[in-house]
């Protein structure tokens, strides 16, 4: 819906919306719709799904490999610890590897070691979108992978000249990551047909919940049986060798794929024809002053709170208050991945085909996938601050908050290409720069108000974090879009889809 439109206009909206949706579908068997399966926007999302999957184990790694390269009594913090509940005996006992060279680094300087990845990861957002809409996506996320993965190789050596220089490697990697989901967003605006973008994203951008899963437990057992070092040699490795086969096998656009079929590049082209904007300047203003855009970023930042609350603060609360320390089991610690991971390859297909098959409105889609995506995970993050003693319902809840969370992804996660397909990747640039904030906020504000580990402090924590959640989700059920933009198109004509 557009800024401009009365809110009394919104059910002739949808209407409409339908109507264009069946046309969209007419259109694309009209075109005789080439099959997803073995095609080359299919290959597309499954390199972009492995591209995903080495970016956020190069992410993660470090978190389980620091265990390894501090000294142990480096770790002890000062913080109050509560006594509600007593310690579980059943708590297994993890051997560490013991021959890697430590550091003597303390608790806050783990903090800013591992905090320092988002101060290079915000900015590089925009300036990354902007720069895939001129020089094109594949370039710039390849090259995102690889300067995330060359500066992981170099970790063990900066670790080894100081903890300055350990802090610059991660910045810049996250100067490296910051690029990719724009540029991913700018491909995708070439390549994946309205009816298709539900399915083809939440498999090309699942690859980062299945990276968390992998990556945790792998990093641990390389760190034991190997030395830490590896960790980041084998990724970054991996990294490399990915970046060779993306450069080769993907395509900026479909014009350019040397293996794409006819068949299949006129039915992506006639399906993304009125959808596309060939003008040069970018309309900052119109695009800055869209509530459409807004909605998504004030969902953006609003669930990313939530999601950093659940899967940094509350493994914390568990160990401080419930006295389980979920760290140590690796399973335990993947298993919210997991399901999130297997929401969002499941929910992509349910909301493509609640959309063709069903005639259902692009917004009403969005909004529905984005509130189920949102309430869901504050609704069980409130449970978890009165769940007494009970250490197995607590893991229930952290993975069935993170699994609902899921749904987002078919929600206002790709809401971009919907709005304004041809500025995916500047608006994505926007909404994950303001999104990368409770990153860097959330947990001070948590440490702020938990002096003392009490489950009052920590009810406090999860009641914030929900209400969060909840405002972020009716703010965008009330003003989001499912219709491309009139300032996102040539000549600002007004389409639909």
């Amino acid at each position: 819906m557009r800024a401009s439109e009365p809110e009394e206009d919104e059910e002739e909206e949808g209407e409409k919306e339908k109507d264009c949706t069946a046309l969209l579908l007419g259109e694309a068997q009209s075109s005789k719709a080439a099959p997803i399966c073995c095609s080359a926007r299919y290959s597309l999302a499954v390199w972009a799904f492995f591209g995903f999957f080495l970016l956020y184990a190069l992410r993660v790694n470090l978190s389980v490999a620091l265990v390894d390269m501090v000294e142990s009594n480096a770790t002890l913090t000062k913080n109050t610890t509560s006594k509600t509940c007593v310690a579980h005996s059943s708590t297994p006992v993890v051997l560490r590897n013991t021959t890697g060279k430590k550091y003597d680094w303390s608790a806050d300087t783990q903090g800013w070691i591992l905090g320092s990845f988002f101060y290079g990861y915000i900015i590089t957002q925009i300036p990354g979108g902007y720069l895939a809409c001129r020089v094109g996506g594949k370039l710039l996320m390849g090259f995102g992978v690889l300067c995330t993965a060359v500066f992981t190789l170099f970790t063990p050596l900066a670790a080894d000249l100081g903890v300055g220089y350990l802090i610059a490697v991660r910045a810049l990697e996250g100067l490296g990551e910051g690029v990719t989901f724009p540029a991913m967003h700018v491909m995708w605006s070439s390549w994946a047909p309205p009816l298709e973008r539900s399915k083809l994203l939440s498999i090309s951008y699942a690859g980062a919940q299945l990276g968390t899963v992998v990556s945790l437990p792998l990093s641990g057992l390389i760190s034991f049986y190997m030395d830490w070092i590896y960790v980041f040699y084998i990724f970054g490795s991996l990294g490399v060798l990915w970046f060779l086969f993306w450069i080769w096998m993907v395509s900026d656009t479909p014009e350019t794929h040397k293996r794409i079929s006819l068949a299949e590049k006129e039915y992506i082209l006639s399906a993304l024809s009125d959808q596309l904007s060939t003008q040069k300047s970018v309309p900052w203003t119109a695009m800055l002053t869209s509530l459409p855009l807004w909605a998504i970023v004030v969902a953006h930042f609003s669930y990313n709170w939530t999601f950093y609350t659940l899967l940094t603060l509350l493994p914390t609360y568990m160990k401080e208050i419930l006295k389980f320390d979920v760290q140590e089991n690796g399973f335990l610690s993947a298993l919210p991945y997991f399901g999130c991971w297997l929401c969002i390859i499941v929910s992509g297909q349910v909301a493509d085909y609640l959309r063709e098959k069903q005639n259902m409105s692009t917004l009403c889609v969005r909004r529905t996938f984005t509130l189920i995506g949102m309430i869901g995970p504050a609704v069980f993050l409130v449970a978890a601050g009165f769940i007494g003693c009970n250490y197995e319902l607590a893991v229930a809840f952290v993975t069935i908050s993170t699994t609902l969370g899921g749904f987002s992804t078919s929600g206002y996660s790709i809401n971009h290409l919907d709005i304004a397909p041809s500025y995916a990747g500047i608006l994505l640039g926007i909404t994950n720069s303001f999104a990368t904030i409770p990153g860097m906020v959330g947990p001070l504000v948590a440490k702020e108000l938990t002096h003392n580990n009490t489950v009052g402090e920590w009810q406090i924590v999860f009641y914030i974090a929900a209400t969060i959640n909840l405002f972020g989700a009716i703010f965008f059920a009330c003003f989001s879009s499912g219709e491309v933009q009139d300032w996102a198109v040539n000549g600002y004509h007004y389409h639909r889809n």
